[in-house]
């Protein structure tokens, strides 16, 4: 039965995805998301600061997530000394991102985006289906209390790369949640850009 659930989530998300994600070249959309303390800043204030590896998840209860969150650690400390900062995406709301923050041994910040604002504007926001929405339910997932919103989005997961001028030097977007960027493909995505 469980093997049917997943195989049914996989293929109802899916077809959901008819969104235009951003690419290399594009420029940083300048919205605002929500730091694990609450407090708004802009992704452009961000990125024009420090070149910056943004990550897009879908949030703290999604255990690919966590553990492609989790995974990135190894490449933290090569990051830093390229320059670049690790920044993480979600739609959960800032008390959600500060719980995702303390399950891990990372220091890359996490962000909230729980008016799917940022998500919408990089092409990543889907609508989740109501037979979906009841299924996570059945699960214990409640994406209303996850981002204290009512939109049931979620993003495509995806990493960018992104440098100064606010311009996007490399893309991944994968509409399938369960296959992420491997952290050694991300350092590489940045060493290339720092170069």
């Amino acid at each position: 039965m469980k093997k049917c659930v997943f195989i049914y989530l996989v293929s109802s998300l899916l077809p959901l995805y008819a969104a235009e994600p951003l690419n290399e070249g594009d420029v940083v959309p300048n919205v605002a998301v929500r730091t694990a303390e609450g407090e708004e800043v802009r992704l452009r204030d961000l990125t024009g600061a420090q070149p910056a590896v943004l990550i897009f998840y879908r949030g703290g209860w999604c255990p690919y997530c966590t553990r492609h969150l989790a995974s990135l650690v190894d490449i933290e400390e090569a990051i830093d000394a390229i320059g670049f900062q690790m920044l993480a995406i979600s739609p959960d709301r800032p008390a959600k991102a500060s719980e995702t923050a303390g399950m891990s041994d990372f220091n890359y910040q996490l962000l909230s985006d729980s008016a799917m604002a940022a998500a919408r504007a990089f092409g990543l926001a889907f609508q989740v289906d109501d037979a979906t929405i009841d299924l996570y339910e059945e699960y214990g997932i409640d994406l209303v209390d996850a981002s204290d919103e009512s939109h049931h989005l979620l993003p495509v997961p995806a990493v960018f790369v992104v440098d100064t001028e606010h311009r996007i030097r490399f893309a991944h977007v994968d509409p399938d949640y369960r296959e992420r960027l491997d952290p050694e493909a991300v350092l590489a995505a940045a060493q290339q850009v720092a170069d």
